[in-house]
């Protein structure tokens, strides 16, 4: 059982998520947040004794964009690219008044795009440049490391403890992000990920369907450019170009949504 103990102090938040998977918002452009604070970062995502959340993101001032997304995985450790939260910030920078419909961002994999369209938003990812085709699987960096392995009777499939096993037995202590799919139509898929950070799976992954798309593609399973990612937290669309061997132009699209505010001692 964990037990915390801080200093009374008071934060705002906003809870956001993107087809589930969910994070909590801080506003940090005063950089009054204790960045250095694992701690603290672990309690607020705490599903017991905080808010609860795969993540917290801080956004704060850029010189030249709109923000800067700050992205802690809920173990309270500075993670890497996070898909379904660079689109649940974007929609934060409107809520607040930064942006109207379009943002530039920068993330710690880069600079990204994202757009607000009645509801959908479309992030920009990373390029990717590579993607290793093993026989039983595949594996690639869309801002996040990916494993992608297609398996059958996904619906009933253990991604816990299969998605555990792999994340350390095959990646060590860094670890990776652990991707199963099954082929549900000719551009379809549907997919369960294993998150290292949150240690479990979640209800969806921005930069794991990603990587599902494109892993996909290049392994032969679809020949769409536009692939349709379903996943137990709802529905997103990812759609790229493929030139000269690599990947670009790639989108990853879904709804996003503020689930309430508040203040937490």
């Amino acid at each position: 059982m964990a037990f915390y103990t801080f200093a009374k102090m008071e934060i705002a938040f906003f809870k956001y998520q993107g087809t589930g998977n969910d994070f909590v918002m801080i506003d940090n452009r005063r950089e009054n947040f204790n960045k250095n604070n694992t701690e603290l970062v672990a309690r607020l995502c705490d599903r017991r004794f905080g808010i609860g959340a795969d993540g917290l993101i801080l956004l704060e001032t850029h010189p030249t964009a709109d923000f800067k997304m700050v992205y802690y995985n809920a173990d309270g450790n500075l993670s890497s690219m996070c898909g379904n939260g660079g689109r649940c910030i974007t929609l934060f920078a409107k809520d607040l008044g930064i942006i109207d419909t379009k943002a530039s961002f920068e993330a710690v994999d880069g600079m990204h795009q994202a757009t607000i369209n009645e509801g959908i938003v479309s992030l920009k990812m990373s390029d990717v440049d590579k993607v290793e085709v093993m026989e039983t699987h595949a594996f690639l960096d869309t801002g996040s490391p990916h494993h992608v392995e297609r398996v059958s009777n996904l619906r009933k499939f253990d991604v816990k403890t299969n998605g555990s096993n792999i994340r350390y037995n095959t990646y060590g202590k860094e670890g990776a992000n652990i991707n199963f799919v099954e082929k549900v139509g000719d551009n379809t898929f549907s997919v369960r990920t294993y998150e290292r950070g949150v240690e479990d799976e979640t209800l969806s992954c921005g930069t794991g369907v990603t990587a599902v798309a494109i892993a996909m593609f290049e392994t032969g399973n679809t020949n769409s450019t536009k692939v349709e990612l379903q996943t137990p937290g709802g529905d997103l669309t990812v759609r790229f170009v493929k030139e000269g061997g690599f990947y670009k132009d790639v989108y990853l699209e879904g709804p996003a949504k503020q689930v309430f505010k508040g203040v937490v001692k």
